[in-house]
C-alpha cells in the first residue's frame, strides 16, 4: 500500500488492540525504514524501538513476545555451533540487519547443538571472565549435553550456565552445599475454626558451609517458599547480604507430558537483589527437587558474583 502511494499507516504498538490482527507498528516502522528506505523516523528514534516495545508491554502488564520481529529476545538468537562460528566471523551471514539499529542485541544460545565457539561467545556475552582450556571447554560442552538430556535448558537460565562453567574448572569451591532436605505439608484448621482449613508447609534442610553443618527448619506458603525460607535461615548467619535477594518469578514446565506423573519437570526461578536480575534452572522428576536445585543455583550465583566483584 505504501509503495502505491498511501501516506498514512495506522497500527498498534506490539499489535495490542481491541481486536485480532492489528498491524504491529514496531514491525511496520522497522520495515518502512530498513527494508523500503522510507525515512519515517530518525535513526535515533529507530534505535529506541526495542525499549518502546518493552515499555508498552510493561504498561499493558503483558509479557514481551520473544519471537516478535526485530525487537524480540529471540529475533537475533543463534544456536548451532557452525552457525555461531560463521556469525562471529561475518555477522551479515546470519542476520538481516544489525540488531543495534533497533536497539536489540544478538544472543548466543547454549544447547546440545552448541560448539566450543558458542561457549566462548556466551561467556563473553555474559561478561564472565573465565579462561577455559580446550580440554575444559570440551568437558563443559559434554556436561551441557548431558544435563539437557536430563531436562535442563540453559537458553533462559544464564546464571545456571555460568555456574556450570565455573564448576568445570579445577579448584572451584562453592560457597555452600545443600546436603539434604525434607518437606512436610499438612492441612490444619485456620484460626482454630474446624470448618476452615489451610495448607501449611514446613521445610527442614541440612546445609554445609566449609566444615560446619547447619540443620534448620522454616514454614512457608507452599513447599518452595518453605525451602527458600529454611535455606536463607541457614545461610544468612554466614552471608548476611543474602537478605537482599528476592524471588520474583517462578515457572514450571512439564518436559515430556507423555511420561505422566513420572515426567521430568523443569523449574525456572528469577531472582533480584534490587539492582540485578538473574535466572536459574533445575530439573527433576520431582518438582520440589527441581525447585531446590534452581534455588541453590540462584543463591550460589549471587554469592560467587559478589565475591568476584569485591
Amino acid at each position: 500500500a505504501v509503495e502505491m502511494g498511501v501516506a498514512q499507516v495506522q497500527g498498534c504498538i506490539n499489535g495490542y488492540g481491541d481486536g485480532c490482527g492489528n498491524a504491529d507498528m514496531i514491525s511496520v516502522i522497522a520495515n518502512l525504514k530498513l527494508k523500503m528506505g522510507i525515512d519515517c523516523v530518525s535513526d535515533e528514534q529507530l534505535a529506541r524501538l526495542t525499549d518502546v516495545s518493552r515499555y508498552v508491554s510493561e504498561i499493558a502488564n503483558l509479557p514481551p513476545h520473544p519471537r516478535q520481529p526485530y525487537v524480540g529476545t529471540a529475533a537475533f538468537a543463534h544456536k548451532a555451533g557452525l552457525h555461531v562460528a560463521a556469525l562471529l566471523k561475518h555477522e551479515e551471514s546470519y542476520q538481516h540487519i544489525d540488531p543495534a539499529l533497533v536497539g536489540n542485541d544478538p544472543r548466543i544460545l547454549v544447547s546440545e547443538l552448541a560448539g566450543q565457539r558458542n561457549i566462548q561467545a556466551k561467556l563473553k556475552e555474559q561478561g564472565v571472565d573465565i579462561s577455559l582450556s580446550k580440554e575444559e571447554m570440551r568437558h563443559l560442552l559434554g556436561v551441557v549435553k548431558l544435563m539437557e538430556s536430563r531436562g535442563y535448558q540453559y537458553e533462559g537460565a544464564e546464571a545456571s550456565f555460568e555456574l556450570l562453567a565455573r564448576r568445570s574448572r579445577p579448584g572451584y569451591q562453592a560457597p555452600f552445599e545443600l546436603d539434604d532436605f525434607m518437606v512436610v505439608e499438612r492441612r490444619h484448621p485456620r484460626g482454630g475454626e474446624e470448618d476452615e482449613r489451610e495448607m501449611l508447609s514446613e521445610a527442614m534442610v541440612k546445609v554445609r558451609v566449609g566444615d560446619e553443618v547447619i540443620h534448620t527448619a522454616a514454614e512457608g506458603n507452599g513447599p518452595v517458599n518453605a525451602l527458600d525460607a529454611a535455606v536463607r535461615k541457614a545461610l544468612v548467619q554466614f552471608y548476611p547480604t543474602l537478605e537482599a535477594i528476592k524471588l520474583v518469578d517462578y515457572k514450571v514446565r512439564i518436559i515430556d507430558s507423555a511420561g505422566g506423573t513420572a515426567a521430568y519437570v523443569r523449574v525456572l526461578i528469577e531472582s533480584t537483589d534490587g539492582e540485578h536480575v538473574w535466572t536459574t534452572v533445575g530439573s527433576s522428576t520431582d518438582i520440589i527437587e527441581a525447585s531446590w536445585l534452581a534455588l541453590a543455583d540462584s543463591l550460589e550465583w549471587w554469592l560467587v558474583r559478589r565475591e568476584a566483584s569485591l
